[in-house]
């Protein structure tokens, strides 16, 4: 009786072929050659084939991130310290797959992909948030997310490129962003209390409607 091998199994003998095949059909048919099983049971675990094995290798990082986490108690953090870990430890989570991970976004950077690329950003950020202890559910909840979206993009992107010692010049790279996001929530704090103070009448913006406009910005 032939034993179908478990997910983890599977994308595993993938990851081995990816860096030469890309995320491809070619390399699942290595990978069902390498563990000896029918093409046909990776199918049935992975229907949208290359694709579903993406999702399934994002959202296996996305776990082991919130394990680590939960073990280097990050509530006893300031808040800069907890996100600039939780982006560190998951890209450290990446290092042995650099060129899976080249490969993963040259398929999902399609157009056709494009939806699927956003949902496994914002699941990997939600849980970045949410394993350090954010609870928000008003509209910081959006622009919490888009704004770690926009730094941890941008610093997967340097990390690809980074060739420094233990990837060195990524972090400091992430100290940047984070720094900058820091001023950018100071003034947007400053403004508020600014409004707070002032009155409105008709010549004085509304503080709702300038919110509403730098948020879309």
């Amino acid at each position: 009786m032939t034993v179908t091998p478990d997910k983890d199994t599977i994308l595993n003998a993938v990851l081995d072929h990816v860096m030469f095949d890309g995320w491809s059909s070619k390399a699942i048919s290595h990978a069902a050659k390498d563990l000896n099983i029918d093409p046909f049971f990776i199918d049935e675990l992975f229907p949208k084939g290359p694709l579903d094995l993406i999702c399934y290798f994002v959202e296996r990082a996305d776990d082991q991130m919130e394990e680590e986490l939960a073990r280097r108690n990050v509530q006893d953090m300031k808040i800069r310290e907890r996100i600039t870990l939780a982006v560190r430890i998951r890209l450290e989570l990446y290092a042995p797959y650099k060129e899976a991970i080249r490969n993963a976004l040259t398929l999902l950077a399609l157009p056709q992909n494009a939806a699927l690329a956003l949902k496994l950003t914002n699941g990997t950020v939600s849980r970045m948030w949410h394993a350090t202890g954010d609870r928000s559910a008003d509209f910081s909840y959006y622009t919490k997310r888009l704004t770690l979206s926009a730094v941890y993009g941008s610093t997967l992107l340097y990390w690809l490129d980074d060739h420094s010692e233990d990837h060195h010049k990524t972090w400091e790279f992430l100290d940047r962003r984070i720094e900058n996001v820091m001023q950018f929530e100071t003034c947007k704090f400053k403004a508020k209390s600014f409004f707070a103070k002032k009155p409105q009448g008709p010549d004085f913006p509304s503080p709702a409607r300038f919110f509403r406009n730098l948020g879309a910005r």
